[in-house]
């Protein structure tokens, strides 16, 4: 008997498998097609040759630990405990996964903001929760944190937040998570702040990080990716940082669910981060891929409002056809080769905006070959 009946393939995997099929241009999963940087790759390579390749500690390598804490002090003036309040994971993912896993039981109610990320819900669902979606609405998805407290009840455990917002690309402002904030603490919630994209954010924002809000932070697992930042999302690198008695939990749940994770990459990672500018330079690296894409996109039929963060971008297309954003993401893989994802799929009930995600992670070529197609149709 299925856990999870009603869960199928991933859209993303659907897409790619189309995109491969049809020989199409991916601007469908979120993966940058371009290289990393060839010396954190040889510090890979000298760190297996230096031989730490069996077990990382269970928490993660302490260097490691060390520098992300010395990272997030350095950006939002706070401290977590390097040996007691972070731990190195198997990407954003399974930190996600496993902060559910060890906070979850079965009734508990969690709140999501949807369009959301696919792993979320199923994830509650395994562990005998009940998400509770709440509708963020096109075509700039803020919250109405007046409508997010109407769906709040004993049963409410958690709330799940996601900022810079895939796939939106829309940000939480400081006054969003004062709100939050008041919230959780008047109802004694946890929160799951999913920031993978801390670091690709434009147009002079500031990432609002859950650990820049004392009330908020000590009741917040945070989950960040090394795989987004280092343009290595193979690598499935990420890491977690909450308050002690979080994180006590979270790594019960951690050593019997994976342990620990690839000891030679957090080595390199350890290294690299000795220079702040290999992740502080993202804003503008992508910001300049987004304005490339924008400005070749300038004369198409797309309703289009500027990604504020993430390295994706939403082309509403209401003016072009009015199939379902499904149907037209199908026929523009098959018919054009260009493989996009319809967001309706992250939507409370599939509800369809009639707009496409596009990832301009890519090369300057790709995303003129893209755009050529795009603005044909």
């Amino acid at each position: 008997m299925s856990k999870l009946p009603s869960v199928n393939t991933s859209i993303f995997s659907v897409m790619s498998a189309m995109a491969s099929k049809y020989e199409a241009i991916n601007l469908a999963q979120g993966f940058p097609n371009f290289e990393s940087d060839c010396k954190l790759n040889e510090l890979v390579t000298k760190a297996m040759r230096d031989k730490h390749n069996q077990y990382a500690p269970m928490p993660g390598l302490l260097s490691l630990r060390e520098k992300i804490s010395e990272k997030i002090e350095k950006e939002h003036r706070v401290s977590y405990n390097p040996k007691t309040e972070i731990t190195i994971t198997a990407g954003a993912t399974q930190a996600i996964f496993t902060a559910i896993a060890a906070t979850i039981n079965k009734g508990d109610e969690v709140i999501i903001f949807t369009p959301a990320y696919d792993c979320y819900e199923p994830t509650i669902t395994l562990f005998g929760g009940k998400t509770i979606a709440y509708q963020l609405e096109a075509p700039y998805y803020k919250p109405n944190w007046g409508e997010v407290k109407n769906l709040l009840t004993q049963k409410t455990k958690m709330l799940i937040i996601n900022t810079p917002h895939n796939p939106s690309g829309t940000l939480f402002t400081k006054e969003d998570m004062l709100a939050l904030q008041e919230i959780v603490v008047a109802h004694n919630l946890l929160v799951i702040s999913d920031e993978v994209y801390e670091h690709i954010i434009f147009d002079g924002h500031i990432h609002q990080s859950a650990a820049r809000f004392s009330a908020l932070k000590n009741r917040t697992f945070i989950t960040a990716s090394f795989g987004k930042t280092f343009h290595v999302t193979g690598w499935k690198l990420g890491y977690c940082v909450a308050p002690e008695v979080l994180m006590q939990e979270f790594r019960k749940v951690h050593q019997y669910n994976v342990f620990c994770v690839n000891h030679p990459m957090q080595v390199a990672i350890s290294n690299y981060l000795e220079d702040s500018d290999k992740y502080m330079a993202l804003p503008k690296f992508y910001e300049n891929k987004r304005d490339t894409f924008l400005s070749l996109m300038k004369d198409s039929k797309f309703a289009i409002i500027p990604s504020q963060g993430t390295y994706f971008q939403l082309l509403g297309f209401a003016e072009i056809t009015d199939e379902s954003d499904i149907a037209f993401a199908e026929r523009l893989t098959k018919n054009y080769g260009l493989a996009t994802i319809p967001t309706s799929v992250f939507n409370n009930k599939q509800k369809d905006f009639k707009q496409l995600r596009v990832c301009f992670a890519k090369t300057d070529e790709t995303l003129r070959e893209a755009a050529a197609i795009l603005q044909s149709i």
